[in-house]
């Protein structure tokens, strides 16, 4: 297999990336959520290396979590207590063995979207 996983995270309401994040990576069966691995994202809103290397890389269903609430709070977004949003949990599947997975978050103080990119 040669597929990896990569994703990034902008702040959309500051029109810049967003460093520090912290993104935990879950392999998903049925009920169950196996953590593969955690990490932070650099200057660029990105990580230092694929989220899941080729080497590691299977196909099935993952979930991202996306821990915004201290970075939200940290650049004066996070509003009044309790956050809208603090953790962003997205659960997405990989069914190419051979393919580069994308999935990036655009992320502001109330509300967020992402995609499949490349």
């Amino acid at each position: 297999m040669t597929g990896y996983l990569t994703t990034h995270v902008l702040d959309t309401a500051r029109g810049c990336p967003a460093e520090g994040i912290k993104i935990a990576l879950y392999k998903v069966s049925d009920d169950s959520h196996e953590k593969i691995t955690e990490t932070v994202t650099n200057a660029d809103g990105r990580t230092d290396s694929p989220i899941l290397p080729a080497e590691t890389f299977e196909t099935g269903t993952y979930e991202l979590v996306f821990f915004c609430g201290d970075y939200l709070r940290a650049s004066g977004q996070a509003g009044d207590a309790p956050m809208f949003l603090d953790q962003v949990p997205i659960r997405f599947g990989m069914s190419e063995a051979d393919s580069h997975y994308h999935v990036p978050l655009l992320l502001s103080p109330y509300g967020y979207s992402t995609y499949r990119g490349s």
